[in-house]
């Protein structure tokens, strides 16, 4: 089996629209401890030549991992996908265990922050809040086993096949959620 022609080393950095650059600069630094380590800024988009002024800001969210904003002042206010619920799209963050992230609530909810959770998902747990740009953010801590994490990836192949047939949750793993049952 020959190598995939395609070789990723990660994600480069992901990157999002915002309402205000220095405010979301300002906001990931204070509440999430994010570094400001670089901007662009241009009135036309290099990849089309199109007219466009934007500031493009990117801030270090540790391990190599890089979050970016655009701030786009001549385009349409931002908005959301009605069609979409709120929790569906998300940024989601690894903090390093249950204790962290236990801090990170008490701190984010320190600033003024609403928070929902701590939230059980069986291999970790996390919480979840909005930035000021109405993106959901979530910082999630790890918490299950290899064998754990083993029985879910030999298991996603037929969860994926089930569910492209029925719609319906597939069983498979039901053990993740089984403490959260109200039956």
């Amino acid at each position: 089996m020959s190598a995939h022609p395609v070789r990723l080393g990660g994600i480069h950095h992901a990157a999002y629209r915002c309402r205000d650059a220095k405010e979301t600069v300002d906001w990931y630094a204070r509440v999430l401890g994010m570094e400001y380590v670089t901007a662009f800024a241009e009135d036309h988009v290099p990849s089309t030549g199109a007219y466009d002024p934007y500031m493009h800001v990117f801030l270090d969210a540790g391990n190599g991992n890089v979050l970016a904003f655009f701030e786009l002042p001549e385009q349409p206010p931002m908005g959301r996908d009605p069609n979409t619920p709120e929790w569906v799209q998300h940024l989601a963050f690894r903090v390093p265990d249950v204790d962290a992230l236990l801090a990170a609530k008490a701190h984010i909810e320190s600033e003024g922050v609403d928070v929902l959770g701590p939230t059980h998902h069986g291999v970790f747990q996390s919480i979840y809040f909005f930035d000021p740009n109405g993106h959901r953010v979530e910082l999630a801590a790890d918490i299950g086993t290899p064998e754990q994490y083993a029985e879910l990836k030999r298991v996603a192949r037929p969860m994926l096949d089930e569910w492209s047939v029925t719609k319906k949750a597939p069983r498979h793993a039901d053990w993740l959620h089984a403490h959260n049952r109200k039956d």
